[in-house]
């Protein structure tokens, strides 16, 4: 690991620091889903992921996917806080000729390594490069993070079985496990049943982790790195609109046009991240 667990926390405060701030300055969003991936992001980016941002297509680099494509504000937080492009990028979120749009785009972003948001094709794009490294005799390691709802898609599950049959073991798999969805709890829409049980059954070598954890997900991580034979899913207990104690309660929170009382809390949340950092600085 290229940083100790207490910077990665450091970096995951960051990250959510910069997604509140960047949400909240386009004025709307998905606040929830990006959010409850902040962790994992934190982890891959702060010390997991070979990578190099002076030079993005860099042909050693692992790979990363952004399948849910809605939590494109914390992947671009991550981005922007690892060098791949200025901070100030940030602000352009979703607007008229930006190099940040709604959701990933490879040919638009430094970093990015695969366009997503159709829900359901970035896993499969994600197989399609874990498939391509192993056939080169390449030992590029590809991640990817889907989200519970998308699951709903059959696509990913043929996905999954293509990839535990061709063993692609440098392939790991992070579902948000967040609960809830565009229109209302998972469970409600289609009920998952038992992620951890279902991967397994299609062949994959499978944890489960509480989301929230720095040290959990980056055990899991180097636990699926220990074995050379499967697949690797990590199924994260996640909560939408994690780390935000307001917008994790707030029954409709995968996109939000802030109300007044939202704002209020939203800056609240802002201001208490950058007094935790700054108490860190001097501390």
């Amino acid at each position: 690991m290229s940083n100790t667990i207490s910077e990665i926390e450091q970096f995951r405060d960051q990250i959510r620091l910069k997604t509140l701030k960047e949400l909240y300055h386009l004025g709307f969003g998905h606040y929830g889903g990006s959010l409850s991936i902040v962790e994992t992001l934190a982890v891959l980016y702060g010390g997991v992921l070979k990578i190099d941002p002076a030079n993005p297509r860099w042909e050693e680099r692992d790979y990363f996917i952004l399948s849910k494509g809605h939590g494109g504000p914390a992947y671009y937080a991550a981005l922007a806080l690892k060098g791949f492009f200025r901070e100030e990028l940030l602000y352009t979120l979703n607007q008229n000729g930006t190099s940040l749009p709604s959701h990933p785009d490879r040919n638009l972003t430094p970093g990015v390594d695969m366009t997503t948001g159709s829900l359901g094709q970035g896993i499969s794009a994600a197989v399609g490069v874990a498939l391509s490294h192993k056939l080169s005799g390449n030992s590029n390691s590809t991640y990817c993070i889907v989200g519970d709802g998308e699951l709903n898609e059959g696509q990913c599950w043929e996905a999954f079985q293509f990839a535990a049959h061709h063993k692609l073991n440098h392939l790991s798999v992070f579902v948000d496990d967040n609960k809830k969805q565009l229109d209302g709890l998972t469970k409600d829409i289609i009920d998952p049943i038992d992620f951890a049980e279902k991967f397994k059954a299609f062949g994959f070598y499978t944890l489960q982790v509480d989301g929230s954890s720095i040290q959990e997900i980056y055990d899991a991580i180097k636990l699926g790195k220990i074995q050379n034979e499967k697949p690797v899913a990590i199924i994260l207990d996640t909560i939408k609109g994690q780390g935000v104690p307001y917008l994790e309660t707030k029954a409709d929170n995968h996109h939000i046009r802030p109300n007044p009382e939202d704002e209020a809390a939203i800056l609240e949340a802002i201001a208490d991240l950058e007094r935790r950092m700054e108490r860190t600085v001097t501390g």
